[in-house]
């Protein structure tokens, strides 16, 4: 992180830390002022208030977080980084499984406890006044703030230094803000009792449009369910195909010579996988002269569909920059080339019988 932000991150915390306070010390003076009116004293934390609030916060934090994790990935796919690429070449996992999971599940679990509080707070009104519960909302207002004030600063540094503001840049300062606004929101007004039953059906509704918009915006970009597991065949058949590919170059540095057949590799205790796991029909390999051949294999997706996923490439070797790959059958020509200072050739050795 380039120092600026370090600059600016102190008395970003500072003044973070002066709006909290003021926030608390309102919220407090007001709700003192209606216990003396009462005549009640602060309400006392049972242990099925205090699991319900912390799980209820531990779902919140972990949905915003497979949320974020989910519409960047989603952003990065949809508008990538033009970056300059060298001969060696990365891949990066564009999987949106994760985050889909935990979605589905947590989004339940987190409506389910915040009913739970719900019926709690209609019953015992003063519940909703526990330290428990306030000392949460207390640190999920702080963290947003930090969020949206964080969210600004780095929009503001970026103009002035300078950098281009892309699409996918500003999208994802968009989904943090709009995120972080909606939490800052709702738990404030929390805080100050202006929640009532059909605001918060308004909220949980809100937030199950975003969530399900997200899953099907991701689907759209990254592919359906299928989509991936056929994705995911390809990978596997273009890593056994690398694999052979360096078990023929090994057998032709202790042979001086090509394999005829998979068999030759075979007999000579090769390490490789022979067939295809999708199919179970065995991969192809054609000897086209001495030094040359041909790796096959039936692929269900272009790696260049702009809906796949990575695919691993491999260093340069042998010939081939890249395992990229058109739909159906494709043979990788490869042409074995050896480094003498990595790779001597090795001198026969007679066998003995």
């Amino acid at each position: 992180m380039d120092y600026i932000v370090y600059i600016f991150l102190v008395p970003v915390l500072v003044l973070v830390v002066i709006i909290i306070g003021i926030v608390a010390l309102f919220t407090n003076r007001n709700s003192h002022a209606n216990n003396m009116e009462s005549n009640q004293m602060s309400p006392k934390t049972s242990a099925k208030d205090f699991c319900l609030n912390l799980g209820a916060f531990i779902a919140l934090y972990t949905l915003i977080a497979s949320l974020l994790n989910l519409l960047f990935t989603i952003i990065e796919k949809a508008y990538p980084k033009i970056t300059d690429t060298s001969n060696y070449y990365s891949s990066s996992s564009s999987s949106i499984s994760w985050p889909v999971s935990i979605l589905i599940v947590f989004f339940p679990i987190f409506i389910l406890l915040m009913y739970f509080l719900e019926r709690e707070y209609r019953t015992e009104p003063e519940k909703q006044n526990n330290s428990v519960h306030r000392g949460l909302t207390y640190i999920t207002l702080f963290v947003s703030a930090i969020v949206i004030v964080g969210d600004l600063i780095t929009v503001v540094y970026y103009f002035i230094d300078g950098q281009e503001l892309t699409t996918g840049f500003l999208l994802k300062v968009l989904v943090l803000l709009v995120v972080a606004c909606s939490i800052f929101v709702y738990y404030i007004s929390d805080l100050r009792g202006k929640l009532t039953s059909k605001s918060r059906i308004f909220w949980r509704v809100f937030a199950g449009v975003i969530i399900l918009g997200s899953i099907v915006w991701g689907f759209a970009v990254l592919g359906s369910p299928r989509t991936q597991q056929l994705i995911k065949y390809d990978q596997q058949k273009v890593s056994d195909l690398q694999n052979m590919n360096n078990q023929v170059t090994y057998f032709y540095q202790t042979k001086n010579k090509l394999p005829d057949t998979l068999l030759d590799l075979s007999v000579s205790n090769y390490y490789f996988t022979q067939a295809d796991s999708q199919t179970g029909k065995k991969y192809e390999y054609n000897k086209t002269g001495d030094m040359s051949y041909e790796l096959c294999a039936v692929f269900n997706k272009d790696s260049k569909d702009e809906n796949n996923s990575t695919y691993p490439i491999a260093y340069p070797n042998n010939g081939t920059t890249s395992w990229t790959h058109p739909a159906g059958r494709y043979c990788f020509a490869e042409t074995v080339t050896l480094n003498p200072n990595n790779y001597p050739k090795s001198i026969p050795v007679p066998a003995v019988y």
